[in-house]
């Protein structure tokens, strides 16, 4: 007889779960940006149980990883691309692990987005991201669906030396429900990624954002008011993630369609 690969083997679970719940190690380069923005527009954005924090910050992150890729075939060589990806969240306060609630993921890699949404629940979305960087100069942005929405130029001004930044961020994994007449299978669960950015070089930057209106990634929404914290970075990442605790699906449903493209929707005053 012959195998039949729509079932796993005991050998293949065992490589599957070589890592757990803990994503390997990968060399990156990144731009980190915080910037405040208006305290209404948070508080207006951020589901229960998270709080607003007091400081109203967003923060961004454009990171550059090579990832290994299946080959086309079992005899071909290991494939690896450069994958790119923006995280975009805002300050918030839950039990005593203050970090970033997700509001978009955009990510180069269309395998990378399954991945993260499926498994984390995170609102990643396909785009296109440039990273560039020439001698002091560098520059990125992203673009989705025609919409060029956030842009950045700068030139690097300063070393700052070596240093470790552990991050956290939060999102949702939703069931969304089979039948009509509810909105959730059961309760989304609420999870919590916590990065360690293991960085061997850091500079200080100079430079300019640029948010532009898109129907799909309404990032403009959060003015840039003071740029607090601007920086170039290079070394390696790793996360760990977990949920934490099912939320009534009524306190996630406005915000709900964060992750997908939905531009007829009207917004809220603030």
């Amino acid at each position: 007889m012959g195998r039949v690969r729509y079932a796993k083997s005991l050998r293949d679970l065992e490589q599957q779960g070589e890592f757990g719940a803990e994503g390997p190690t990968r060399a990156i380069r990144s731009i980190h940006c915080v910037y405040e923005t208006d305290s209404e527009v948070v508080r207006a954005i951020v589901p229960r149980p998270l709080e607003a924090n007091v400081h109203a910050e967003v923060g961004f992150r454009f990171t550059s990883f090579a990832s290994r890729v299946a080959p086309d075939s079992p005899d071909a060589p290991e494939v690896v691309e450069e994958i790119r990806s923006l995280r975009i969240g805002v300050r918030v306060d839950y039990d005593d692990k203050p970090g970033d609630y997700l509001l978009t993921v955009p990510m180069s890699s269309e395998r990378a987005v399954f991945a993260g949404r499926e498994r984390f629940g995170e609102p990643r979305k396909l785009a296109e991201i440039d990273f560039e960087v020439r001698g002091e100069a560098l520059r990125a942005s992203v673009e989705r669906r025609g919409h060029r929405f956030l842009a950045i130029e700068g030139c690097r001004v300063e070393a700052l030396g070596p240093r470790v930044d552990a991050a956290i961020e939060y999102c949702f994994k939703a069931f969304a429900s089979c039948t009509p007449d509810k909105d959730f299978d059961q309760d989304p669960q609420l999870v919590r990624l916590e990065w360690q950015h293991r960085l061997d070089r850091v500079w200080r930057i100079e430079g300019e954002i640029a948010l532009e209106d898109s129907p799909f990634d309404p990032v403009v929404d959060l003015p840039v008011r003071r740029i607090v914290r601007l920086e170039y970075g290079e070394g390696e990442s790793s996360f760990a993630a977990r949920a934490l605790r099912p939320v009534p699906g009524d306190w996630l449903l406005p915000f709900l369609h964060q992750r997908d493209d939905d531009p007829w929707v009207e917004g809220v005053e603030v």
